[in-house]
């Protein structure tokens, strides 16, 4: 009869799966569903069908992705990342004016290269870094201001 492999049950061995698992890059199923997400919600936007889940599904991703860009994974610049702000700020304000949640091509254009940086982020970065993006983006949205949080990490 076939033995199975002993592993150590204690708080260290798992400690230490933990933190092995926090080097690797998210599992794909995972990684492919956060990003089918992120193009569903960028598709709907340029064709004018989308809502306020779509655009903040983008601003969430763009958010993302400019903390994982700090935090040295792919290309960012400033002037990215301030742009395509605008570009999602102008698609709140249309949407909740006209009811219609939409971005224009340049938007898109935008966008897509915001999404396509998305998707090898997560393929790529280490799960703790992705943990450490998701988790700053979350204080944001609860009021925590990106200085504060960079003046934190100081």
């Amino acid at each position: 009869m076939a033995r199975t492999i002993p592993f150590a049950r204690t708080a260290a061995a798992a400690r230490a799966r933990r933190n092995k698992t926090l080097l690797l890059p998210m599992p794909r199923t995972e990684v492919d569903r956060l990003c089918l997400q992120v193009h569903i919600a960028l598709d709907v936007m340029r064709r004018g069908m989308g809502n306020a889940g779509a655009a903040q599904t983008l601003c969430q991703a763009m958010i993302l992705t400019g903390l994982l860009a700090e935090a040295g994974y792919a290309e960012a610049t400033f002037d990215q990342m301030r742009n395509a702000e605008d570009v999602i700020s102008a698609a709140f304000d249309r949407g909740r004016d006209s009811g219609v949640w939409s971005l224009d091509e340049n938007g898109f254009r935008q966008f897509a290269v915001i999404v396509s940086t998305y998707d090898r982020q997560l393929r790529r970065a280490p799960l703790a870094a992705v943990a450490d993006a998701s988790d700053r983006l979350e204080r944001f949205r609860v009021g925590e201001s990106l200085d504060q949080m960079a003046r934190k990490r100081a």
